[in-house]
């Protein structure tokens, strides 16, 4: 009983000390964040000076919609490879913010391999997704190199091995009285690369399998952005949500609308080039990674017919 009374002291006095030390890791990255802020808005303030001040955020956000929609520009005529390598990067960048939250938490019981144990399983996560990516669609390529080939039969096999490896890994950095918290952490880092890496990997699935699959969506996305705040600045009267007091109803109305309209227009855009709707793959005859193919009927144009209520209805 003694024992257990001082175990349980201990982790009380831990828990403490852990708040503790969050706390101050917290008000450190805050005052980061603050003079990093505070020198670019004083740079910001003296270049947008004779700017009037209503306009001075409206000019920065125009400025960087355009240089932003140019680089995206840039990756979609690099092509499916070049966006597949930036949709891995951010993957990386998630992955470390999300694994820096249980480490802050944590770092206080000094747990041993936490973060090489979690960037492991993030490669291995990496090597069995990606690799299953490549086999699908540059398997022709791959197999011409023998030692690839073998890469390639024994994909999944080795994919075991390295998370068999972790997991081992996990086990022999166990420490008695942390158990439960390393059990946490390990839970976590999983969490992490199913957030990160699952999305990431279907993103890029997606990539492939023709560019309209993910050029529409995005620039939906960045479309609805943009619409949202211009509607709200010029004709924005009634607030939206008490949680983000600038949104207003007029721009969250005007973006809705204005998305809709182009999602038509650049769809219809982007059938008309086999560059947006035809999968990457490897060509013998090009010796070279193509992307010609003949449109399915989903990017042809067709007639249908109304059903018969809607025809009665419209008198067609």
């Amino acid at each position: 009983v003694q024992a257990r009374s001082e175990d349980s002291d201990d982790d009380k006095i831990e828990k403490v000390v852990g708040d503790i030390v969050t706390r101050s890791l917290q008000q450190q990255q805050q005052q980061q964040n603050q003079n990093a802020s505070s020198s670019s808005s004083q740079f910001l303030d003296m270049v947008l000076a004779p700017i009037p001040q209503r306009w001075r955020n409206y000019t920065v956000r125009f400025i960087f919609t355009w240089v932003m929609i140019g680089f995206f520009g840039v990756l979609i005529y690099l092509g499916p490879l070049a966006l597949a390598t930036v949709t891995l990067i951010v993957q990386v960048k998630c992955f470390a913010e999300v694994i820096n939250i249980g480490y802050a938490v944590y770092r206080v019981h000094g747990l041993p391999w936490f973060r090489s144990l979690s960037w492991y399983f993030l490669l291995t996560s990496n090597y069995f997704f990606y690799g299953e990516s490549m086999v699908d669609y540059f398997g022709v390529l791959i197999s011409k190199v023998h030692l690839l080939r073998k890469l390639i039969i024994y994909h999944r096999f080795i994919s075991f091995c390295l998370y068999i490896i972790g997991f081992v890994w996990f086990v022999l950095s166990l420490v008695k009285r942390y158990y439960m918290r390393q059990f946490s952490l390990f839970a976590w880092t999983h969490v992490a690369l199913l957030i990160c890496v699952t999305q990431s990997y279907l993103i890029i699935q997606n990539v492939f399998e023709g560019l309209i699959w993910f050029v529409i969506p995005v620039s939906m996305i960045i479309c609805n952005d943009v619409m949202a705040y211009m509607f709200g600045f010029f004709f924005g009267k009634t607030p939206l949500i008490k949680l983000s007091p600038k949104k207003t109803w007029e721009g969250f109305i005007g973006g809705g609308v204005s998305t809709v309209i182009y999602g038509f227009f650049a769809s219809y855009f982007c059938c008309q080039f086999q560059y947006f709707v035809c999968p990457i793959s490897y060509s013998d005859e090009l010796q070279a990674m193509s992307m010609k193919c003949e449109p399915t009927p989903n990017f042809q144009l067709a007639e249908f017919q109304l059903p018969d209520l809607l025809r009665s209805i419209f008198g067609l």
